[in-house]
């Protein structure tokens, strides 16, 4: 019976071996007291002495369930988000802090409250890069003792009211529209400048408006219309300007010999 010490001290032995993956590492006690962290690979403990609780280092994503809170501007949204963290102190993560998973949870349920009620709703829309940012800023902040960062944070989805929703709906439809008018505004000033530009280079180059004559009885000709039109050409017009002018100073020669 001999052999049935060595089976027993063979079993002892084998019971303090441990393995830890490479994304783990393991927070040895001994008698109770911290003594250091072991891991990756293949570690001995000193059985009823020495155990341990396992850290996983791999990066752990939390959904934040919708939480409704009220912005700076009295505008009650409903908003959920996304966070991505990981532990990057196993000892902290252990020894600081019960249960970091659910800290870190809670942390950034009451910070996702806060930041938004810390901004109006334009820019909870607008600026959701912007409050990502500070709001990872904080929660990273608060967990770093937990030995906790915080990798990212994301807003997933805002949820307003119905009423707020037709309110915006009709704003941009009016901001749509004046955009409308003021190109149709811009486009109306441009054809009535490039008019005025056409009509004083044909006054200055009579042959010109004659060709643009022509141009346009062509035109009419050749769409087969059966309306007719006769357009005088420009000498008459400049004839009979000659006449009036010459009539003006002798009717009021008349009118003063009347006197």
């Amino acid at each position: 019976m001999w052999w049935i010490p060595l089976i027993l001290l063979a079993i002892f032995f084998l019971a303090g071996i441990r393995v830890a993956q490479e994304y783990e590492r393991g927070i040895v006690f001994f008698v109770g007291r911290y003594v250091g962290i072991r891991g990756p690979g293949l570690y001995y403990l000193i059985p009823l002495l020495e155990w341990q609780r396992l850290a996983d280092l791999r990066t752990i994503t939390v959904s934040v369930e919708p939480q409704e809170t009220i912005t700076r501007d009295s505008v009650t949204v409903k908003v959920n988000a996304v966070l991505w963290y990981r532990v990057v102190d196993p000892s902290k993560s252990i020894l600081e802090v019960a249960d970091f998973r659910a800290a870190v949870y809670q942390i950034a349920l009451t910070s996702l409250r806060n930041i938004i009620g810390q901004h109006v709703l334009d820019e909870v829309l607008k600026g959701r890069d912007r409050i990502n940012d500070s709001l990872r800023e904080i929660v990273d902040k608060e967990t770093a003792a937990w030995g906790v960062r915080v990798e990212m944070v994301e807003m997933k989805d805002v949820e307003i009211p119905q009423s707020m929703q037709r309110a915006m709906a009709r704003e941009a439809e009016a901001v749509r529209e004046k955009r409308a008018r003021l190109i149709k505004a811009e486009a109306e000033q441009e054809a009535a400048g490039k008019l005025a530009e056409a009509a004083g280079l044909m006054a200055r180059n009579p042959m010109g408006l004659e060709l643009r004559r022509m141009q346009m009885i062509s035109e009419v000709g050749a769409e087969q219309n059966t309306t007719t039109i006769i357009m005088m050409p420009s000498e008459f017009v400049t004839l009979a300007k000659a006449l009036a002018d010459s009539k003006t100073p002798m009717g009021n020669t008349g009118e003063a010999n009347g006197l």
